[in-house]
């Protein structure tokens, strides 16, 4: 369990500020034998970690006695009491979003949208004399991405601009600690989680005042967000609407946009990988008829090979290191005893970096997804079970289209290749934000 009061917390945070974060987990292995679960106290919760796919299955399929454990800060929710974090709240906002995010009607209609936003971006890094922030500006190509498909292709770019800003210090005020005195992380995360609400709760007026401006303009998820009823029968008022945002930001923005520029460098770093992606996406320009301008969704499922270059950057680069989960009441796993209320860290990046599964994992070997089948626990990358990300499908299209444009069209000269890679406060990232030039090729 650790030291007292701090319980494992600094050997993790020694671990994850080091270059060699599996160090953390490894430790347990050496010392305790790969039993794939382990007492432990991090976060000021004691904790149980589990890192073999059949009980990280188990936790994450069981939800009788596993709800969400996550140390969500108080910014997201606000105090507000919110039905939709519980089983039969998710299931509700499942049956709700699902048809918006996942049908093929819908990720095809997306397409055009995320084609647009991503040619003008690229275009835009090309033109610009000094290096870009490579992963900051990719982020902003899935932010951009995801305030359209929630808000709708009626919302204009300053507002979208603004509200990246609110919500770039929102997300930096979850991971510390809840000092509300102004010159602090956390108060400036507070007053930006205020002036985004009202920027939502701007947007939805003006709607509702002008709803002819925008004739043809597409509808948004919130737009079916506020027309539905919940469980109780009543509307989302705006500010559990904002939540909505807020949960829909935190869990696409930051897996999609991440994924889409670690791929990038991977490909960069590997010129046979490079060239064997980029001839399939030249293959599927020659086969398209002269008539058609854009990528389809069918041309998306015939990339193939980059959907494995897709998979093994999210295997390489969990975008965070476990699952939380909480023991829901007095349980048994595996045959060891869990009492309530105890945090399950189902710690996934393990499970991608176990030799077993993956021989050589850290190498970069999109090959190995070749007829490659994980069994069930091995890849979690967008979870299981019942909280599954509902996006997965849109966060794999918009990384596709992003590859597709990027392979075909420009090549990315890195200032400081091969530097140090921040894991903390949340997921990988260059430590220095990966200075760059995105060079035009055609």
């Amino acid at each position: 369990m650790g030291w007292p009061l701090i319980g494992n917390m600094w050997s993790f945070l020694r671990a994850f500020r080091s270059q060699n974060p599996e160090s953390f987990i490894n430790n347990f292995k050496q010392r305790y034998g790969e039993t794939g679960i382990y007492r432990t106290n991090l976060f000021g919760k004691p904790s149980i970690i589990v890192c073999s796919p059949e009980l990280c299955r188990k936790v994450l399929t069981d939800d009788e006695h596993f709800q969400m454990g996550y140390p969500l800060s108080n910014l997201v929710y606000n105090g507000i009491s919110f039905d939709h974090i519980s089983s039969s709240g998710n299931r509700w906002f499942r049956r709700l979003t699902t048809s918006s995010l996942n049908q093929q009607e819908s990720l095809s209609s997306y397409v055009g949208k995320i084609e647009e936003i991503v040619i003008g971006s690229l275009e835009e890094w090309s033109r610009m004399k000094q290096p870009i922030l490579f992963f900051p500006e990719v982020n902003k190509i899935s932010f951009k991405v995801m305030m359209a498909i929630f808000l709708g292709s009626a919302t204009d770019d300053t507002v979208i601009a603004t509200m990246e800003k609110y919500y770039t210090d929102v997300f930096g005020g979850l991971f510390c600690t809840p000092i509300n005195i102004p010159g602090f992380a956390y108060n400036r995360a507070v007053k930006a989680r205020e002036m985004l609400v009202k920027g939502i709760q701007g947007v939805l007026s003006l709607r509702e005042r002008k709803p002819d401006d925008h004739p043809n303009s597409k509808r948004g998820l919130v737009d079916f967000l506020r027309e539905a009823e919940d469980q109780k029968g009543e509307k989302l008022d705006d500010e559990r609407v904002a939540i909505m945002l807020l949960l829909f930001l935190i869990a696409g923005r930051e897996s999609s946009g991440r994924a889409a520029a670690w791929a990038t460098l991977y490909l960069h770093d590997h010129p046979q990988v490079l060239h064997k992606a980029k001839e399939e996406q030249e293959e599927i320009i020659k086969r398209r008829p002269c008539s058609q301008k854009g990528l389809t969704l069918n041309e998306i499922k015939q990339m193939k090979y980059l959907s494995m270059v897709i998979d093994e950057t999210l295997r390489l680069r969990t975008n965070i290191f476990a699952l939380f989960r909480e023991a829901k009441n007095d349980t048994y796993l595996n045959g060891f005893f869990i009492p309530k209320g105890w945090k399950v860290l189902v710690w996934q990046s393990a499970v991608h970096m176990d030799p077993e599964i993956y021989p050589n994992p850290k190498q970069f070997l999109p090959s190995r997804w070749d007829d490659f089948i994980p069994r069930g626990g091995a890849f979690l990358p967008f979870g299981a079970g019942s909280r599954t990300c509902i996006g997965a499908d849109l966060a794999k299209l918009e990384i596709s289209i992003f590859l597709h444009y990027f392979l075909l069209n420009y090549k990315l000269e890195q200032l400081n290749p091969g530097g140090p890679v921040n894991y903390l406060p949340s997921s990988p990232d260059p430590a220095d934000n990966c200075p760059a030039k995105v060079i035009k090729i055609r």
